[in-house]
Formats: C-alpha cells, sequence, structure tokens
C-alpha cells in the first residue's frame, strides 16, 4: 500500500506519463484500501486508474506558477539528507 504519493508539479525535466500514472495508481490504491483488486473490482479499479492519471495530466498541465522549476536531483540529495536525519543511517 502507498505511504507517499510525490509531487510532480514544476520539475524540470516535467513529470513523464509513467510517473503520472504511478501516482494515479498509488491514490486509486489508498482510495480503495486494495493494492490488487480482486477479480470483480478489476475493471472498476483499472478504470478508475485510467480516469485519474488523465485528470492528474490535466491539472499538471493548466497549472502555472511564476517559480523556478525545481531540479530533481537537488531535491532527491534534499530527500536522502532528510532521511539521515531522521532515521541516523545514510541509505544508497
Amino acid at each position: 500500500m502507498c505511504r507517499n504519493i510525490k509531487t510532480l508539479f514544476n520539475f524540470e525535466p516535467p513529470a513523464t506519463e509513467d510517473e503520472i500514472q504511478a501516482a494515479a495508481l498509488q491514490f486509486v490504491r489508498k482510495l480503495s484500501g486494495f493494492n490488487t483488486p480482486s477479480k470483480a473490482n478489476e475493471a472498476a479499479f483499472n478504470r478508475a486508474v485510467i480516469e485519474v492519471t488523465g485528470v492528474a495530466r490535466n491539472l499538471l498541465g493548466s497549472m502555472v506558477t511564476v517559480a523556478q522549476p525545481r531540479d530533481r536531483e537537488v531535491e532527491i540529495v534534499r530527500a536522502r539528507a532528510r532521511s539521515v536525519k531522521r532515521f541516523g543511517t545514510k541509505k544508497d
């Protein structure tokens, strides 16, 4: 089950279709409570992922900001530093 849906807006390079779809899948998993749905719920689950992906893509494409895009590599370094501070060990 997902515990962390990542921010996708205002990054350079922009979020990829795969990243948007993965976030949609995480969101639907969180809402439904299923990591993998039963056969009875599979069609509804998959349809929801497709629909949420489209809505997320539209949202990201229509939002505007005057802020400079964030650099993915810098954000990764910051996240690792927060992890070390929080958990006391370095993850590679």
